[in-house]
């Protein structure tokens, strides 16, 4: 009968454990994270701090990013009346300025803005002191840092869907630029 030395059992289970989590960490890995090194890779290449785009949901909503490499990308998308402006603009890649129309003169209802610290993807938490990414959605704030809790006064499970659907929102927004950018 083969006998393993005391504690051994408990050593693999511990390994096994750990190996599970990080497993399960890794398969939780924000979407946003992945497309925005894409984005962020793409406009390295080609030398550009803005880029813009249609959104692909609704005809009269455009999204723009400007992007300070290795710091931060900002995004906001909203619809922009009348958009034959817009599409003209982006005709001719003017990107910077539907960036700064977007943040001024569109429809307030419709507007996002997404402040990725790092740019890379959205985290559901950062450090306490550090940075943080943040979503406003037509007005309304969410930061995701170390303090929502105390902060902005969530449960768990409200914590987790603002953030799922805000980095299925990112992931969109970053898919209809990294789209433009690969023209």
């Amino acid at each position: 009968m083969l006998t393993c030395p005391r504690g051994t059992t408990h050593l693999v289970i511990g390994l096994m454990m750990l190996v599970a989590m990080s497993t399960a960490a890794a398969a939780q890995e924000p979407k946003s994270a992945a497309l925005a090194k894409d984005l962020t890779a793409l406009l390295d290449g080609a030398k550009l701090t803005a880029i813009a785009a249609k959104d692909t949901t609704d005809p009269d909503a455009f999204v723009a990013a400007m992007y300070f490499p290795g710091s931060q990308l900002l995004i906001v998308s909203a619809k922009y009346s009348p958009a034959v402006l817009l599409n003209e603009k982006l005709a001719k890649k003017d990107y910077q300025e539907i960036y700064i129309d977007l943040n001024s003169a569109s429809v307030a209802s419709s507007r996002v803005f997404v402040e990725d610290l790092g740019a890379d993807g959205l985290k559901a938490e950062h450090p306490e002191g550090s940075g943080f990414d943040s979503v406003d959605r037509a007005g309304k704030r969410t930061i995701f840092d170390a303090n929502w809790k105390k902060d902005q006064k969530l449960t768990d499970e409200q914590y987790a869907k603002l953030f799922a659907d805000a980095d299925a929102l990112y992931s969109r927004l970053l898919q209809a630029l990294i789209n433009q950018a690969k023209k």
